[in-house]
């Protein structure tokens, strides 16, 4: 018998398209920048240094953008994971949900309030946590980061009893 606590109540996973798109983007300029600091290189040595180490640091995080997006994300009773395993937060800690047009969120996503600081942590793409803050999206689809804000909306209001705070 499956655990209630397992059930998959809403899932983020990030298409390929928009994963091509994001990582295509970021390794042209990588690319750019590290071609730009060796053919065309500025007059000092030191500006040199700085475009070739920017670019490469760009490809590495293309690099791991790719990692990071080839994972989704899975909402459960027990709080938000990734399709590795990974807890990213979990439901306990979820003090609100924040989806308005001046959130500093992640494009089509929206921003947790926890009620507790946590280990910084950043996938690129996918999620962040940072403190009391969780945010969550960037190459994912607008209709799945909606779904599944409604359904921690929802499950915020069921676990206080149907009191919200605000």
């Amino acid at each position: 018998m499956k655990d209630v606590q397992d059930e998959i109540l809403a899932r983020i996973t990030p298409s390929a398209a928009r994963r091509a798109f994001a990582t295509g983007v970021l390794a042209a300029l990588g690319t750019l920048l590290v071609l730009l600091a060796f053919l065309r290189p500025p007059d000092s040595v030191p500006l040199q240094l700085f475009v070739a180490v920017l670019g490469m640091a760009v490809l590495v995080l293309c690099v791991r953008l790719y990692r990071a997006t080839g994972q989704g994300l899975l909402l459960t009773a027990a709080g938000i994971r990734d399709t590795a395993g990974r807890e990213v937060v979990r439901l306990a800690d979820i003090l609100k949900v924040e989806r308005g047009i001046f959130a500093f969120k992640p494009s089509n996503g929206f921003l947790l309030h926890l009620s507790a600081p946590q280990p910084r942590v950043w996938a690129p793409g996918l999620w962040w946590r940072s403190g009391r803050r969780v945010g969550i999206g960037g190459v994912i689809s607008g209709a799945e980061g909606r779904y599944m804000a409604d359904r921690i909306d929802a499950l915020l209001v069921q676990g206080s009893g149907g009191q919200t705070s605000a």
